[in-house]
């Protein structure tokens, strides 16, 4: 109930902002509701701590980015329109919330164990995502038969994922969009027919 109210939306977005700028240690509670512009006690409302925002930023914005993809994927018929839509909507998505990016990228990736298992459980749609496509490719001929699902899945998001994350430690000096024909072709090699 709570994630459907226009407040939760204020406060993920400015945690967002706040983690992107500030790096997730640094962003206080304190911060975060300032950004959002509200009391500091209203976060609490809708978060038990820190962690739980940061889990909430990656399962909100993650679901939108799902969602998008998801329905761009549809369109296409082939296993290899949909890899290069899935790329380059990959890539236009964190290129055009560079915030996002940041926090995807970097705040994400955090040590504690716990955090880690939780930001798994919310990836885990993406990457059924991932094994849906290489599915169909296999299913259509399109990809080897002999492909490990699990193995590519691992070499296609890893490649999206070291893409975007050179893209954000170069700070987003060139055009993250324009690499999207490049990585598509040099997956679908590998993936192939042969």
């Amino acid at each position: 109930m709570k994630r459907n109210k226009p407040k939760y939306k204020q406060i993920v977005d400015a945690a967002v902002t706040v983690i992107a700028e500030n790096g997730y240690h640094q962003s206080q509670v304190s911060k975060i509701a300032k950004q959002a512009g509200v009391a500091d006690g209203t976060i609490y409302l809708y978060f038990e701590n820190k962690e739980d925002i940061l889990i909430s930023v990656f399962r909100e914005k993650m679901g939108l980015f799902i969602e998008k993809m998801r329905a761009a994927i549809q369109t296409k018929e082939t296993a290899s329109e949909k890899l290069f839509v899935l790329i380059e909507n990959h890539f236009n998505i964190l290129s055009n919330d560079r915030h996002l990016a940041i926090v995807t990228q970097l705040e994400l990736r955090q040590s504690n164990k716990e955090l880690r298992k939780r930001i798994n459980e919310v990836l885990k749609d993406y990457l059924h995502l991932i094994d849906h496509i290489i599915c169909h490719g296999q299913e259509k001929n399109e990809f080897s038969a002999h492909l490990n699902v699990r193995l590519v899945r691992q070499m296609i998001f890893g490649t999206m994922d070291e893409t975007v994350m050179t893209w954000v430690m170069n700070d987003q000096k060139y055009d993250l969009v324009s690499l999207a024909p490049q990585v598509h072709e040099l997956l679908l090699q590998g993936c192939k027919q042969r």
